[in-house]
């Protein structure tokens, strides 16, 4: 982050750097952050003991010392955060900033985690793995700044409608052109969307709020590499499982979905895509994506698996055992879906298969791959899920999908 001829790659991490004083505990810090893997136990704790005796042993004062200990302690944290949870969310800013409590940790940690993804493997980084790491970096800022107070929901949702409408002024829209579409979006619609979003979304609905047909409009991603994906159309069945055997067959992976339903029963869903391989340019394949998929959408049919692909020589050799958990979130509203396992073609296909089979219902789906393994999370409802014997059930029927 500190040579010149990369700052163009990593704008924010070389601002950073250049302003962080006595940077040297980031070196210390990542010597031992990773030192105590293998030993058993949890590496990061046990890395931070070795780590505080080091510091002892060579006099770095308590300050120093206090922050290299809490970032081996805390490597994993913000990756987590950033890919795991909804960071839309101002309770999920405000209890991520009340653990980072300062912007020097908060600059140190957002540093580290760059870094420790990039020197993992060029497979694991993406430019998805670091919008996300930065759109947390900056509200987390926003956060502490304000004296680390969570927004008020109603206020933050008032705020992007009111640069949702700003940018809508741009295109010569009439100022009430959005009332007819919004009227049917919750205030779950508006936290998990940012304003340019809802722009974009009214943009295309406001004047088919009621359409029959399926509506599929993509772009390139404005802030990355990928696609950006939107379905609007009358919810159906097995509507999830569809879109990610389309996507598959498409060349594409899917990296982040939001799933929403309107009040009035159609599927609002957006999808964050990157290429896998080199099939031809995302921009010629948006043309390609909005026909192929309203076609489709508009005859409705049993989901098409995707291509069955090769499974990679190391998984073949070193198979990865998956690991599946189902927990109530924090509000006791829905629950957490975990999903670790060897990554191969139409794995998610499998997942959503497996949950529409039960009638779960999909909110959001976070897909962060590892190297060779695959870190999903979804947020989910339904199914009876509430029944204990039913999330078990669940549960045991995704392992035994998930065995290579």
């Amino acid at each position: 982050f500190l040579a010149d001829e990369f700052t163009h790659e990593y704008p924010l991490c070389s601002e950073l750097m250049s302003d962080f004083r006595r940077p040297w505990v980031l070196y210390i810090a990542a010597l031992f952050h990773d030192i105590a893997k293998g030993r058993g136990g949890d590496h990061s704790h046990l890395g931070a003991i070795d780590a505080a005796r080091f510091c002892t042993d060579h006099c770095i004062d308590a300050v120093d010392s206090e922050l290299i200990v809490w970032l081996i302690e805390q490597h994993l944290l913000m990756s987590t955060v950033a890919q795991k949870q909804d960071i839309g969310d101002p309770d999920v800013i405000g209890a991520f900033a009340a653990t980072v409590k300062d912007e020097r940790h908060l600059a140190a940690l957002y540093l580290f985690t760059v870094a420790d993804i990039r020197g993992t493997s060029p497979k694991v980084w993406n430019s998805w793995k670091g919008q996300l790491l930065e759109q947390l970096f900056r509200g987390t800022c926003r956060s502490l700044l304000a004296g680390g107070e969570v927004p008020v929901r109603q206020g933050l949702i008032e705020e992007r409608q009111q640069e949702a409408l700003r940018l809508l002024r741009y295109f010569a829209l009439p100022d009430a052109v959005h009332e007819r579409l919004w009227k049917q979006l919750d205030t779950v619609y508006f936290l998990r969307h940012s304003a340019e979003e809802i722009a974009w979304h009214t943009r295309a609905l406001h004047y088919r709020p009621m359409v029959e047909q399926a509506v599929v409009k993509a772009r390139l991603n404005p802030q990355g590499e990928g696609l950006e994906v939107m379905i609007y159309a009358p919810d159906q069945p097995d509507l999830f499982a569809r879109l990610v055997g389309f996507f598959s067959r498409a060349g594409y992976t899917i990296v982040d979905a939001k799933i929403h339903t309107t009040r009035h029963g159609y599927a609002l869903d957006s999808f964050m895509l990157l290429k896998v391989g080199e099939l031809g340019s995302d921009r010629a394949m948006i043309s390609f994506i909005e026909h192929e998929l309203e076609e489709r959408l508009s005859h409705p049919g049993p989901p098409e698996a995707p291509g069955s692909g090769r499974i990679s020589r190391q998984v073949k050799h070193f198979p990865i055992q998956p690991l599946v958990t189902i927990e109530p979130d924090e509000k006791g509203l829905h629950y957490v879906l975990s999903v670790s396992a060897a990554d191969r073609p139409g794995l998610l296909y499998t997942i959503a298969m497996t949950l529409a089979a039960h009638g779960a219902n999909l909110h959001t789906a976070k897909i962060s791959t590892l190297g060779e393994r695959i870190e999903d999370t979804f947020l989910i409802s339904g199914g009876d899920l509430g029944m204990t014997a039913r999330r078990i059930k669940l549960e045991t029927e995704l392992l035994e999908r998930l065995k290579l």
